[in-house]
């Protein structure tokens, strides 16, 4: 016998096994090339998607101050706006009927980005009994068992289901036993709004809804609503229900319940005796409910929108929506975004001009062309007490620049309350002139608590040069400038935009026309501001509405769904420039030794900037500047770490780690309070918690404006006017920043509706006249007041061309005109490739809010020196804003370097099994092919 014979024999290697060593050695690979490439690059990125904050522990102080602020909050927002036979406050101790579905489906706030969690929110059950009241347990039931859960359509989760219980479901027994337990009940109204979709203007039930979110058409079918009425109307179920508890009640008070200025006509219906506009609640405004009922707290807001008893007498009723071009359209390329069919390019024109809210209603009844109390049912301004306040002007004075109002109030009631001061100006109007309203609002302030009997004074003060309209048409400025014409000018103290106390009046004896051919820039700004967004003002909106014609310019109908686009558009549209400004310097890179830290408090042109810019090297710009999502990166050569940036502006909403913060009442409540003070505080209190989770920096606050009360995003927004909205805008500001959080003010501009906003583009046609007097305002003061080191661009297009894009507004006006200084970031382009990032950087939009380089400069940029000049600039304004806030002390590793040696270790030792099972199979295939040769 052969030696052969006697060896041991050699089995043949199995394929299973095989199989699942190459699966292992596959996800082998894939982790190696996330450890090595991903990783090192992206780290902060992922910190941000996995760092969910401290421990609730942690935090749980600041979430209660922030959760009591929300109740202070909303306790000034609250608008009475009837009070019919001093029906409020009910007495101690009532008890009430709590009816309507919205007593159960509370909105809290808003849908998309600014939302909340509102799983833990104090409830209107929970509100009232807090406030010693007695709710009806048997209607609570009643709408529990009846709660219907709102299916959100696209990421943002609107829905605008109306799910009244119909009338017939109230039984007999359970309104007779409503009726024992209390003549009282308090019925809500409750409106959703938010992110991603206008209001619908038709409910009716057996069509769809075009919902326009993240670029895609969405169709939803509405239910309980009626065909031919508004999502902003009351629906036949509700107005049954109404009905119902008007018959059986002797008290009957609505709770309404939105954000978005209703038709409320119904409420001076007889039957109802009171109404409180209550806005969206946040986590503990439903405290403020009960003691503004109860009495605690006596209502000190006012209304920041006109509440007109038909939506239709709006001219931007007309113009708002979604409209499509038909002669171009884009296809999607983005890396997430892309694979949607084909869409058109749209557009809308604000064809109002600066006639927006107020402006329109006060400034049409004085020329005759409405009837003011047929049509205006709860003026701007708007609100009641439960006690009397008396307002004088003692002192007034104007020494040629500064317009000085010293009001007296007095509460002439018998129960302590605060009360808002509004002054306003009229200027002199020429026929076929410069545009102006009747009525602009100049100044106001809030009084602190009054006693009965009491007084306080309050003085209020602006320039001369505050009440200069732009004159973009060129009537006295050629060029367009801002001009303060010559004439008397009434400066009137009022209760509302309406109603007059008092006034005085003074005089302009030349015109003043702030350009350098004449009175040169205003005092406030660095340059004089010409017309900068012709191509907006004289593009395809060519006729806006004119006091000068009421009756020929005013709307008859909704405008066409589509058009076709004019060859300016469709020449921006097919622009594919880079934007870059040829240069033959390049930059150097130098180590000079300097942190971030030895920048902080340097003045943006110091020259010690010029050597701290010169140690980054271009790789490092590119990385900071295209992965701007919810993150601002590190930059190793100067030792800045990376931190988090998170959503507001409604509290912490980290969506990337699925973390949030108190949920604040909506911003609309807060201008509701019209009290700067507070408006200081909230953003103090703000800031402070999102220190503690170790956020840097809020995309927050929201300023645009209330153009329509259909625009699905009111809720951020402040209100209808440029002054108010960015007066409080300056003063949540500064509070968020002085706790060292950066904001981002948004949305950068123009972007006063939802519909196709991000969807291909949006062109607004608008002139600029209305944008520099009403649009662009509170952007003007959060900057110039209140300092703000960030601002974020919107999705639409001025005109034609792309704010992210557009070098007129986020250079020329934002930074040359009203000395900027800090970083704009352009809104969330993950799923967007209409945006040309090269031209974005070149125009002032310095980040890119996107992640993993998904959305980054071309070669172009990255190769060239003049791209690496504009890379040096976006990285100035970032790390300007960067050295100037928390970030280096809230930066945090929450997933730590030894947690990536470990897996490293991990990662090795899986390496050398794969290593080691397919040497060793080897040798037995070939030790068995041997063996089976030899036998052979």
């Amino acid at each position: 016998m052969s030696n052969t014979a006697h060896a041991k024999q050699v089995r043949k290697p199995k394929k299973l096994p095989f199989v699942i060593m190459c699966i292992l050695s596959a996800i082998v690979a894939v982790l190696n090339v996330l450890l090595c490439v991903l990783v090192p690059k992206y780290y902060t990125t992922i910190n941000s998607f996995l760092y969910k904050g401290p421990d609730a522990d942690e935090v749980a102080a600041f979430r209660q101050a922030s959760a009591d602020m929300t109740q202070k909050v909303e306790s000034e927002g609250i608008v009475m706006l009837e009070n019919k036979n001093q029906t409020l406050p009910l007495a101690p101790g009532s008890k009430i009927n709590l009816f309507g579905y919205g007593s159960c489906d509370t909105v809290y706030g808003g849908s998309g980005s600014g939302s909340g969690d509102s799983s833990n929110n104090i409830t209107l059950e929970q509100g009232l009994t807090n406030a010693g009241f007695s709710v009806n347990p048997e209607l609570v039931s009643f709408y529990n068992d009846h709660f219907v859960e709102r299916i959100g359509v696209g990421f943002t989760g609107n829905n605008f289901d109306i799910n009244e219980p119909a009338v017939n479901e109230y039984s007999d027994e359970m309104i007779a036993n409503a009726k024992a337990y209390s003549d009282v009940a308090v019925f809500v109204v409750s409106r959703l709004g938010g992110e991603g979709a206008d209001l619908p203007m038709d409910m009716d039930p057996n069509a769809t809804t075009q919902i326009v979110s993240s670029g895609k058409d969405i169709e939803q079918v509405v239910k309980g609503g009626d065909a031919g009425k508004h999502y902003l109307e009351l629906q036949s179920v509700e107005q049954q229900v109404l009905d119902m508890l008007k018959e059986n009640f002797g008290t009957v008070v609505v709770l309404v319940n939105s954000t978005n200025a209703m038709e409320l006509g119904f409420l001076e219906d007889e039957g109802v005796d009171a109404a409180l506009w209550i806005g969206c609640l946040g986590s503990t405004g439903a405290n403020a409910v009960g003691e503004v009922l109860s009495g605690v707290v006596n209502p000190s807001g006012r209304t920041t929108d006109t509440f007109a008893y038909a939506v239709e007498s709006a001219p931007s009723y007309y113009s708002i929506g979604a409209y499509n071009y038909t002669n171009c359209e884009w296809v999607n390329t983005s890396p997430i975004g892309g694979g949607a069919a084909p869409d058109f390019y749209h557009y809308v024109d604000y064809i109002e001009g600066i006639y927006v809210g107020y402006r329109y209603y006060e400034t049409a009844a004085e020329d005759g062309f409405i009837d003011y109390d047929a049509t205006v049912q709860y003026p701007f301004g708007y609100g009641l007490s439960y006690t009397d306040f008396e307002e004088s002007i003692s002192d007034f004075s104007f020494d040629g620049n500064n317009v000085t109002m010293t009001v007296n109030v007095k509460n002439n009631g018998s129960v302590a309350g605060k009360d808002v001061v509004e002054v306003y100006y009229s200027a002199p109007y020429t026929e076929g002139g410069i545009e102006k309203s009747s009525v602009v609002l100049g100044a106001f302030g809030k009084t602190g608590m009054i006693e009965p009997g009491q007084n306080e004074s309050v003085t209020l003060t602006f320039t001369a040069e505050d009440m200069a309209s732009y004159d973009y048409t060129g009537v006295k400025a050629k060029g367009g400038a801002y001009v303060l014409e010559a004439g008397e000018y009434t400066i009137s103290l009022r209760s509302d935009s309406h109603t007059v106390i008092d006034s005085r009046t003074l005089t302009i004896d030349k015109d003043r026309i702030y350009n350098d051919s004449n009175d040169g820039a205003r005092f406030t700004d660095d340059v004089a501001a010409t017309n900068q967004f012709d191509y907006a003002s004289f593009g395809e909106c060519t006729s806006y509405v004119s006091r000068a014609d009421w009756e020929g310019t005013f709307p008859k109908e909704r405008a066409a769904a589509s058009r076709e686009a004019g060859a300016a558009a469709l020449d921006a549209i097919n622009n594919t420039s880079n934007g870059l400004v040829d240069t033959a310097e390049d930059i150097a890179v130098v180590n000079h030794d300097l942190k971030i830290e030895d920048m902080k408090g340097l003045a943006y042109d110091d020259l010690k900037w010029n050597d701290f810019l010169e140690q980054i090297p271009v790789s490092e710009m590119v990385n900071l500047v295209s992965n701007g999502g919810w993150a601002t990166q590190e930059v190793p050569s100067v030792g800045k770490l990376g931190y988090t940036e998170v959503d507001g502006p409604n509290g912490v909403n980290n969506i990337m780690a699925g973390s949030t913060g108190n949920q604040f009442c909506a911003q609309s409540v807060l201008a509701c309070s019209w009290n700067t003070e507070l408006a200081y505080d909230m953003g103090e209190t703000f800031a402070q918690e999102a220190v503690a989770m170790k956020i840097a920096a809020l995309y927050a606050p929201a300023m645009n404006i209330h153009r329509s009360p259909f625009s699905g995003r009111n809720y951020e927004y402040y209100s209808e006017d440029g002054l108010h909205s960015g007066k409080m805008a300056a003063a949540e500001t500064q509070g968020i920043q002085s706790q060292g959080v950066t904001t981002y003010c948004k949305h950068f501009a123009v972007n006063d509706q939802e519909s196709n906003r991000d969807s291909g583009g949006l062109l607004t046609w608008v002139n600029e006249q209305a944008m520099r007097e009403i649009y662009i305002k509170p952007f003007e003061i959060a900057v110039k007041e209140g300092g703000t080191r960030g601002i974020m661009s919107s999705f639409n297009r001025i005109g034609e061309i792309c704010a992210a894009e557009n070098a007129d507004l986020l250079t020329t006006v934002l930074r040359n005109e009203w000395g900027f200084r800090g970083a704009v970031i352009t809104d969330c382009i993950l799923q967007l490739s209409y945006i040309n990032i090269d031209r974005a950087i070149a125009a002032g939009n310095d980040l890119i809010l996107s992640l993993m380089n998904m959305q980054a400069p071309s070669e172009a940029v990255t190769n060239s020196p003049a791209g690496h000049q504009v890379l040096r600039t976006a990285t100035h304004n970032i790390l300007y804003a960067s050295a100037n806030s928390i970030g280096q002390e809230v930066s945090v590793i929450p997933v730590p370097y030894w947690l990536y040696i470990t897996v490293a270790v991990v990662d090795a030792g899986l390496i050398a099994l794969c290593v080691f099972y397919f040497v060793r199979r080897r040798k037995n295939v070939k030790r068995w092919k041997e063996q089976n040769s030899v036998q052979a």
